[in-house]
């Protein structure tokens, strides 16, 4: 058995009464979470399972399930529209599909074993024997990616990958807590992104009970965090800004030390605005599926001392990471040099190589990471280079913009132009937002259209989904 998979049986079996996981209102305990996540293990075994995943507790078991049995869980997201997943999922070709009866029947075409969870309190039911074979690259999970520019893909982590990130560098002899821990954490990243998956992961492998939301929303956030009172809590940016201009008070909040941030840009000035505001400091990090987890990161002994020199920075590297900036042929840059960012992630191992992102970046000398835009989304406006996050961030600091996107749109004069969609705070209305922006952005900057929505669409991981917009505006031209 992987040191991984022990970890979670012998945290599962620590304290078979205590709470594990709070859900809508009621509390489950460790017991039945080990019950349907061992029965979830003796229908699989060593297989690539399919889980249809949803925030709540028969999930979390059914993951841990195939995580004890040493199989490959493969997300699946069931709120991508029916279409779509069960193309999904026919491409995927998986001998074993877990999910509740609905999206089974709903999504799952003729083929795979399908095994029928509900809840935790209700043994799994398989339709069949299950076609068990062996899992030899020692893929934990298969996990989809945010999708944020095109089809989410997946990007397989081993159980070495999500050991070292949730357990530590020495997990194969670090010992299993001796009791539960106290303290709630509060887990609304979703299960299908990778966040989701490593904060239960983590919560599990510390043996600390948490409480799940099956999505953020702000009055349940808050009520958990006042019930709960977490040290630390993890919001991405949109949720951030969501809290940041709501009527919380800094005694809702009061037990928080420190609010981490990642999976998409936040702006230096909503994380001093936060702080400002609730007297918390924001950490704001870098991850990606592909890396396992996060290489960079501030702590918060590096946020008292560097934050005022260093602001805007995502920190330093973490986990054993290695970083540095190249030129477009591969030559490493020096400090502060800007260019394309390269990864050594330290859940590779000392044998990775370096592995180049799209993200432009410089790294000053003490080591301090800034990313600087997608290299790939870069818009050429008349052979002027737009970077979306900086017409982005310009819009986010007008007071009354919740959120923004930014994508660029064919031209037959200038090749591309940007063009925005705002999603406004509550109750707030706003005129001439290209007049506000010249003041902040180049000419060449300034979007050729700003639409208002209700609500940006996004991925599950919280990040806009600039594919979905960019058909909006795309269906905008072909309307007119």
């Amino acid at each position: 058995m992987h040191p991984l998979s022990r970890r979670i049986a012998d945290v599962l079996a620590l304290a078979p009464d205590a709470h594990a996981i709070e859900f809508d209102g009621r509390w489950f305990s460790w017991n039945q979470v080990a019950d349907m996540a061992n029965r979830v293990a003796s229908l699989t075994g060593r297989t690539d399972v399919g889980i249809l995943l949803r925030n709540r507790p028969v999930h979390v078991a059914a993951l841990l399930g195939v995580l004890l049995g040493g199989g490959t869980a493969v997300t699946i997201n069931p709120s991508r529209g029916a279409d779509r997943t069960r193309d999904d999922v026919a491409g995927l070709d998986l001998p074993v599909v877990i999910g509740e009866a609905d999206d089974l029947e709903t999504l799952v075409p003729a083929g795979p074993t399908g095994v029928t969870i509900s809840d935790l309190d209700t043994h799994p039911r398989a339709a069949g024997a299950t076609a068990s074979h062996t899992v030899s690259d020692g893929v934990a999970v298969r996990m989809l990616t945010s999708g944020t520019t095109g089809p989410p893909r997946r990007i397989d982590l081993t159980y070495d990958m999500l050991a070292l990130s949730v357990i530590g560098t020495d997990f194969s002899g670090s010992p299993c807590p001796a009791e539960v821990r106290r303290g709630v954490a509060i887990v609304n990243a979703p299960l299908v992104h990778i966040g989701g998956v490593f904060r239960v992961l983590q919560c599990v492998c510390e043996a600390r009970s948490f409480a799940l939301l099956d999505r953020f929303e702000l009055s349940r956030w808050a009520d958990a965090v006042r019930r709960h009172r977490p040290l630390a809590v993890s919001l991405v940016p949109a949720a951030l800004r969501t809290v940041l201009h709501s009527d919380l008070t800094r005694e809702d909040l009061d037990s928080i030390r420190a609010v981490t941030s990642g999976t998409a840009p936040l702006s230096a000035d909503d994380a001093d605005a936060f702080t400002e505001k609730f007297g918390i400091p924001v950490l704001t990090s870098y991850a990606a599926t592909e890396f396992g987890g996060g290489v960079a990161g501030w702590t918060l002994a590096d946020h008292g001392q560097y934050w005022r020199a260093k602001r805007g920075s995502v920190g330093r590297a973490m986990l054993g990471a290695q970083l540095r900036v190249t030129d477009d042929e591969g030559a490493p840059l020096g400090p502060d040099q800007p260019g394309l960012l390269e990864v050594k992630p330290g859940q590779l191992g000392p044998a990775a190589d370096w592995m180049r992102t799209t993200d432009m970046a410089r790294i000053d000398a003490d080591g301090f990471l800034w990313i600087l835009g997608r290299a790939d989304q870069a818009i050429i406006r008349g052979g002027f280079k737009v970077m979306p996050d900086d017409v982005r961030n310009a819009l986010e600091s007008h007071p009354a913009v919740q959120g923004a996107a930014v994508v660029g749109r064919p031209d037959d004069r200038l090749g591309e132009t940007p063009v925005a969609m705002v999603e406004l705070r509550e109750g707030e209305e706003v005129a001439a937002l290209d007049e506000y922006l010249r003041t902040r952005l180049a000419r060449y900057e300034i979007p050729t259209e700003i639409a208002i929505v209700d609500r940006i669409p996004r991925t599950p991981s919280g990040k806009a989904d600039l594919g979905a917009v960019k058909r909006h505006f795309d269906d905008a031209v072909g309307a007119k």
